[in-house]
């Protein structure tokens, strides 16, 4: 098993490849995405199973076709577990795509593997490591101060189920009411995050506890928070589907 490495913060991310040219390819285009801190590489998918236990990994590139444990059977493995790093594949067949995003893939790559293709398919792993990161519950005790006729008062972040953008203000709203603080839509969303609230479109913030529905109806998305319906846009649909997805799975007896 080999490992490149250097960075001090990053992804950990592992390529499974039984064909070393494509191995050490892809293994060396990911090295020179800064959002990448290291790379190990194996031959197999029974070195992969093994390289898991050794150490943590953020993400796997996974080679379909390989002897023994292929990689969607690797695949199949890693969707038992409780908590599986994200699963890019990387093959020169494209017969498998339909399975592979059955088994919860994050990207499906055509070799030979375009650098700028590849960086789509890291900044997708991002994005999903950085949803599932935010799918916590909402803080009950964190209060945000609201104007309203002179008078002070303090609503409860865990009773905002979206926000909605209003240039350098913020209209929060509830199950009963709204209220407009001086606060811009961008600082709320990093500042809530981990709180689980999550952009959905360039005008809304949600909050992933209070969502009730998501549809999707001839290419359009959109979610339902009570009486409620929001867009959601084309870029933010497949990343809310799997990390609604991915709240929703109930435990298996053994976890």
């Amino acid at each position: 098993m080999n490992t490149r490495g250097g960075k001090a913060r990053g992804l950990r991310v592992l390529v499974a490849d039984d064909e070393a040219p494509a191995r050490e390819e892809l293994a060396y285009l990911l090295g020179r995405d800064s959002r990448i801190a290291a790379v190990r590489t194996v031959g197999s998918g029974a070195e992969a199973l093994r390289a898991l236990d050794a150490g943590p990994v953020d993400a796997l590139f996974l080679d379909i076709r390989m002897p023994g444990l292929g990689g969607l059977d690797l695949g199949r493995i890693l969707a038992r577990f409780r908590e599986p790093p994200r699963v890019v594949f990387v093959t020169a067949h494209d017969e498998h795509a339909v399975e592979a995003f059955e088994l919860r893939a994050v990207d499906y790559l055509l070799k030979p593997v375009r650098e700028q293709r590849l960086a789509e398919a890291v900044q997708r792993v991002c994005e999903s490591l950085a949803l599932t990161t935010a799918s916590v519950e909402p803080d009950d005790g964190e209060t945000i101060a609201v104007e309203l006729g002179g008078v002070t008062r303090f609503v409860n972040r865990g009773d905002v189920r979206y926000v909605e953008s209003q240039g350098d203000y913020a209209r929060l709203h509830t199950t009963t009411e709204s209220h407009l603080v001086r606060v811009p839509l961008a600082t709320l969303e990093a500042q809530w995050a981990e709180a689980g609230f999550v952009r959905i479109h360039r005008s809304h913030l949600v909050a992933l506890h209070h969502i009730d529905e998501m549809r999707v109806d001839s290419g359009h998305c959109t979610v339902r928070l009570g009486d409620d319906v929001l867009q959601v846009s084309r870029r933010h649909t497949r990343e809310l589907r799997d990390m609604l997805v991915h709240r929703a799975r109930p435990r298996r007896s053994d976890e």
